[in-house]
């Protein structure tokens, strides 16, 4: 098992930012994410606004990877959760990958919250748990998967980013 964890703080509020997170897909930061479901979107006695979706990724294995796994599909399924509670100001999402699970497991925990001595940034934690079952290299296939994710996030950042200055370009 191996965590990778980070932190990222956006300079923009956080309802600016909860708004850009929610439209995050498509981006052509990260064009694996080739498809987003919306399962079930609910709002609850609080006032906070569940959503359930299916994300499908093309993840572009390498060959290596696809050998040791015994696969020759890269396509993979995501669930996720998320939470979004407009009054706290506090946006959760856990999501998890559905597909190729008897070898792989990602677990991901995303929080936005408003940067606590500047309420014009948004501070984003993000932990991924990896855990690679049965397969020999285990070890290095959970690097080699951190490092993508740690990649992944980079690049959602940017995405966050592109979106919320391609809104403010269209207001203008």
């Amino acid at each position: 098992m191996r965590v990778w964890s980070s932190e990222h703080v956006f300079g923009h509020p956080w309802d600016t930012v909860i708004k850009a997170a929610m439209r995050k897909y498509p981006n052509p930061m990260n064009p694996s994410v080739v498809g987003v479901d919306v399962l079930e979107r609910s709002v609850d006695s609080r006032g906070r606004l569940h959503s359930h979706r299916l994300l499908s990724t093309e993840w572009g294995l390498p060959g290596l990877v696809r050998a040791i796994l015994g696969t020759s599909s890269t396509l993979t399924y995501i669930r996720e959760h998320s939470i979004v509670d407009p009054v706290g100001k506090k946006m959760e999402l856990c999501s998890t990958n559905i597909t190729l699970t008897n070898w792989v497991s990602v677990s991901e925990r995303l929080v936005y919250t408003p940067h606590p001595e500047d309420p014009g940034r948004t501070v984003l934690t993000q932990e991924a748990v990896i855990t690679v079952k049965g397969i020999s290299l285990g070890s290095y296939l959970e690097s080699l998967m951190a490092n993508m994710i740690s990649s992944n996030a980079k690049k959602g950042w940017a995405a966050i980013e592109w979106i919320i200055e391609n809104a403010e370009r269209a207001l203008s």
